[in-house]
């Protein structure tokens, strides 16, 4: 698989807007009447144009606003209508006001990155019960009746893909914490997990001290950071375990004068990185291309609503190729996680 992309004809300005061209509503709980329609209905040959929805935590942040640039190229190509409206906070109740206007609507997939998976479970529910083909993205509702799970990566590369890049600078030794953002995201307690198990294994003389949550707040990502380093003066590592909380990190460690002193990693966007993997006040952001995510997300949506099958090995377009289906968890895998640093951040436009 394609491991860093270049400069695609969107430009950075055009995805900044994403939110105005894309959302149908807005506040938190707005209605998902009027989604945004970029594949068309005559595209992909004049076929059927199935209708995918896609309800991410939140719109309006890099990573979710790359998902929905790569969601829309795909249907471009694919033929299908893509919609895709999220709340502005990353609140369950909110989230659960579009998935419900989606169901009425009748999409023909509906797609969410659940906040709160337990929540969100009886209302994929309801919408299967509708007859609309329902799956997850980016982050699982595992308990759920979701037919598939389009991953970013495995849980266990992630989680270790995090532990080695910070133990790594940390010299294999000292005490870290994490600063999440949801509090009920699986797919950030799965990686929390991992990374407490792995980093008891390999390296022993390395410690865990805490783990707070800044919601996807990144200036309360900051605050965090700055009362851990606070509360433990001998912490030497850091962890923002999201797109929101990995800039908040490193702010805080560029902020408290201790780069070099304080190492942090997390799970940054490159562009929002850039700057801090430069300075180095950030080593490394672990993530994958998030727009070949959305890609793979709308592609699924549109096999699911065509009563298509997934392979075991999935060639989905030129750039997105083997990208494995485990039909006991039914997981989509799109691959290997990537580690961004000053050297290839660059080579994203997100």
């Amino acid at each position: 698989m394609r491991t860093t992309r270049t400069t695609r004809s969107v430009a950075p300005l055009a995805l900044a807007l994403t939110l105005t061209l894309a959302a149908c509503g807005e506040g938190s709980g707005g209605s998902a009447s009027g989604g945004n329609d970029s594949g068309g209905g005559d595209a992909g040959g004049g076929g059927d144009s199935y209708t995918v929805a896609f309800v991410p935590k939140l719109q309006g942040i890099p990573y979710f606003e790359a998902m929905n640039t790569g969601g829309e190229e795909a249907c471009q190509e694919l033929g299908c209508q893509w919609l895709y409206q999220g709340p502005v906070e990353a609140d369950p109740a909110a989230q659960a006001d579009i998935v419900r206007s989606y169901i009425q609507q009748g999409v023909d997939a509906l797609i969410v990155a659940p906040n709160d998976p337990d929540s969100m479970a009886p209302l994929l529910q309801q919408a299967a019960d509708a007859g609309i083909s329902v799956a997850t993205s980016d982050t699982d509702a595992p308990d759920s009746v979701r037919e598939v799970f389009v991953s970013q990566a495995s849980t266990e590369g992630i989680g270790q893909a995090l532990t080695d890049a910070l133990l790594e600078a940390m010299g294999g030794q000292g005490r870290y914490a994490i600063v999440s953002c949801g509090q009920t995201a699986e797919n950030l307690n799965s990686w929390i997990e991992v990374q407490r198990a792995y980093t008891a294994e390999k390296y022993p003389q390395a410690e865990i001290v805490d783990v707070v949550y800044a919601g996807e707040d990144q200036a309360m990502a900051t605050q965090m950071a700055t009362d851990l380093m606070n509360a433990h003066p001998d912490l030497t590592g850091l962890v923002g375990e999201c797109t929101s909380s990995a800039p908040g990190v490193a702010q805080a460690v560029r902020d408290a004068g201790r780069i070099g002193q304080v190492f942090t990693v997390g799970l940054g966007t490159p562009q929002s990185m850039l700057p801090y993997l430069q300075d180095g006040s950030s080593t490394a952001s672990i993530l994958w291309d998030v727009e070949n995510l959305g890609w793979l997300t709308a592609w699924a949506g549109v096999q699911l609503a065509s009563g298509e099958e997934f392979q075991p090995t999935n060639d989905v377009n030129a750039d997105i190729t083997g990208v494995t289906y485990d039909e006991s968890t039914k997981v989509l895998l799109l691959g290997p996680p990537l580690r961004i640093t000053k050297d290839n951040a660059g080579d994203f436009d997100y």
